[in-house]
């Protein structure tokens, strides 16, 4: 690929100034690693990928497989016996082995993001701030004297650095318009640059009056880009998610009754109420009520019906014909 470092400007200066400081304050071995060209070939592969598919990316949750919990255990991680983070989230153990546990920090439990990581990298993972609420962090911080005490929450994709996602995805996938449709009607309304610049669910960036307007449906093979009118309208809501791939965090867990779950299909606060069901037409979740913004791509993350165990993970897919 064209440029990478162009879409590398991810600031990092800071980041090891900061920690530099820390480690020297108590005393610390303080070694840089730099895995750009792996997440490149990886994490930045599987995005522009995922995009020319029509789907939506979720490079977070595959920065953590592929990267964080996977180039560089398998490069550095195999002369420790633990590896240390800072996401939001807690392991327990039970004689079945090691389970991923939510943060007792609700708002800023980062589970949704660690659905898709391998059971030998749970295992081995800590997560020391996960029984802390961040208010409990900054405070500690600010005791300690630590430079990043009120350094604000990082946002969006680190490698696109300040690069606009559009911008990015333009640079590596073009632009092929096409028509914007009204679901109900039929009738075009505008016309769009590439089906890959829209999610299920988007209201914004739509370049339609008369709003809002919410993205419902995408044909990729004809480029149409299908919307709907109204600040709630009833077809953007679903019931049933479709999964594949579904990966559970423990496989000592028998989990073939599992029924009745907790799970999201983005990152957020709330948990969403639903069934696990899997039958010769495939494995779906079906939710209590019905949800907005199912976006193919994305993941649907499964909960126990406590709120207390991550329990895995599937890709969103369309529903089978």
């Amino acid at each position: 690929m064209e440029d990478e470092g162009a879409f590398m400007d991810c600031p990092s200066e800071e980041d090891i100034e900061i920690t530099t400081w820390i480690a020297e304050k108590y005393g610390c071995k303080f070694d840089i690693v730099d895995l750009q060209k792996e997440y490149w070939d990886t994490v930045v592969k599987y995005t522009i990928d995922t995009v020319k598919q029509g789907l939506t990316p979720n490079p977070d949750v595959m920065c953590n497989l592929l990267i964080k919990f996977g180039v560089f255990n398998d490069r550095f991680g195999k002369d420790f016996d633990k590896i240390t983070t800072g996401h939001y989230a807690t392991t327990y153990e039970t004689e079945e082995g090691v389970f991923l546990g939510t943060a007792a920090d609700k708002v800023k439990d980062q589970t949704y993001f660690l659905g898709q990581i391998t059971y030998p990298q749970l295992s081995k993972v800590m997560f020391p701030i996960g029984h802390l609420i961040k208010q409990e962090v900054r405070k500690l911080a600010i005791e300690m004297k630590l430079p990043s005490a009120h350094r604000p929450d990082s946002q969006g994709i680190c490698f696109l650095g300040k690069i606009n996602y559009n911008d990015f995805i333009r640079g590596h996938v073009g632009e092929k318009p096409g028509p914007i449709i009204e679901l109900e009607t039929g009738k075009m309304l505008g016309h769009h640059k590439g089906f890959w610049f829209h999610t299920i669910g988007q209201r914004k960036g739509l370049g339609l009056s008369g709003g809002p307007w919410f993205v419902v449906k995408k044909d990729t093979q004809e480029n149409i880009i299908y919307v709907s009118h109204g600040y709630d309208p009833e077809t953007q809501y679903k019931k049933e998610i479709w999964l594949h791939d579904i990966h559970f965090l423990n496989p000592n867990r028998d989990y073939s009754s599992l029924s009745d779950i907790k799970f999201k299909i983005r990152h957020q606060p709330q948990f969403n109420s639903g069934r696990l069901v899997r039958d010769e037409k495939g494995v779906r979740i079906v939710s209590n009520e019905k949800i907005s913004g199912v976006a193919p791509g994305q993941f649907g993350v499964i909960y126990d019906k406590e709120e207390k165990t991550c329990i895995g993970s599937g890709v969103i897919t369309q529903q089978p014909d």
